[in-house]
């Protein structure tokens, strides 16, 4: 864990990070949401520093602000100092400090989203087998060789996000790869515990799962989630070869094993923050979709390393502490989405697939504007 305490002071809350690039548009969720500077990261650096400092107490005000942040990285993205890259990190450690301080104190949400990944292996309270989302496919078997197919919580539960884990392993089986999965053997990656600071129970995740994946002699695995991706690749050892899906149909797709049909149709691809800025992966999922024979690829405003996020991080795709207004930040986003006129908003995340669903139907956009995984785009 990064020692936060003797750098945060290095802020001089300069604003940038509320901003994009260009300082054309506001890039922080939570500002954009709020409205106030307690609310962007600048504004949060500060009051962890005087909670340190003992200039404030702590408050459930507090610990929601502090929790508002979804740690999409725009404000390490933006930032002019040479500290930049360790913002996010410094975050992430304040609150695993909050959490041990602060004990029992923790927004409820949050402790129901822990409790519920501790208890039950999943932060969406369902029961029952994890590998059911596979029913009925052929070719998906456990894992013996080749990639494992990493699904995670919300492909393995979340109504969407199984519709997209099958599409996946759909196109996977058609392009003849070798892959099996884990079924109800796959625990929970720990992307999102790791963000909200609990790390005793991280730690107890990543050491599961690094132990079944040693025992199965996995050396390859394919995730669907850039938020998997990126805890496989950056948290777990280094001895696994991690592909996010779209890299690999890029690859399909390039050899001739995937041959996507014919479509007519405007599509604007939106960024994903764990695949995108933290990651540096943007050109694979635009380059699955211009395989695509007739699609118009169209770009948002805010796209690439100035992709404006959904709101679903840091496990806020359940916890929804950015929810409830026009401002949330999935509404606005598929308010920009619809702006350029597309058909379909594409996506590479089972997080944004469900947080940008839900923001469309909120919006009343459900005959205007529809939210697509790539790979049901380009599955038929």
């Amino acid at each position: 864990m990064i020692d936060y305490k003797d750098q945060i002071h290095r802020c001089f809350n300069c604003g940038y990070c509320k901003f994009t690039g260009d300082y054309s548009d506001l890039n922080c969720p939570s500002y954009v949401k709020f409205r106030l500077d307690t609310y962007s990261t600048s504004g949060r650096l500060w009051l962890i520093r005087a909670w340190l400092n003992g200039e404030v107490k702590w408050s459930e005000h507090l610990m929601n602000i502090l929790y508002t942040c979804v740690t999409c990285k725009n404000c390490a993205q933006q930032c002019p100092m040479q500290f930049s890259s360790d913002i996010v990190d410094w975050i992430i450690a304040a609150r695993s400090d909050m959490m041990e301080k602060e004990r029992g104190r923790v927004p409820p949400p949050v402790v129901r989203f822990l409790e519920d990944i501790r208890i039950i292996g999943n932060p969406l309270e369902v029961r029952g087998p994890r590998g059911k989302w596979a029913s009925g496919l052929s070719g998906v078997k456990k894992y013996q060789e080749g990639y494992l197919f990493y699904v995670g919580c919300l492909g393995s539960y979340d109504e969407e996000g199984k519709k997209m884990a099958r599409s996946v392993a759909e196109l996977l089986g058609k392009a003849g790869v070798s892959f099996g999965i884990l079924g109800d053997e796959e625990g929970c990656c720990g992307n999102e515990v790791h963000a909200l600071g609990e790390m005793g129970l991280f730690q107890m995740l990543e050491k599961r799962n690094t132990e079944k994946f040693k025992e199965l002699g996995v050396k390859k695995i394919v995730t669907l989630s850039p938020h998997s991706y990126n805890v496989l690749k950056n948290l777990y050892p280094a001895n696994l070869e991690v592909y996010h899906y779209t890299q690999l149909l890029q690859k399909l797709i390039k050899e001739g094993k995937i041959d996507p049909p014919e479509k007519s149709i405007r599509i604007a691809y939106h960024d994903p923050c764990y695949l995108g800025r933290h990651n540096d992966i943007y050109d694979p999922p635009r380059e699955v979709l211009k395989s695509v024979p007739g699609i118009e690829l169209v770009e948002m405003p805010r796209n690439r390393e100035n992709s404006f996020c959904c709101g679903g991080g840091s496990g806020n795709f359940a916890i929804d502490l950015l929810g409830g207004s026009k401002e949330s930040p999935s509404k606005v986003r598929v308010r920009e989405a619809h702006d350029t006129g597309a058909r379909i908003l594409a996506v590479a995340c089972p997080s944004c697939l469900t947080m940008l669903i839900d923001a469309v139907k909120a919006e009343g956009l459900e005959d205007e504007l529809a939210v697509r995984d790539i790979s049901q785009i380009i599955g038929g």
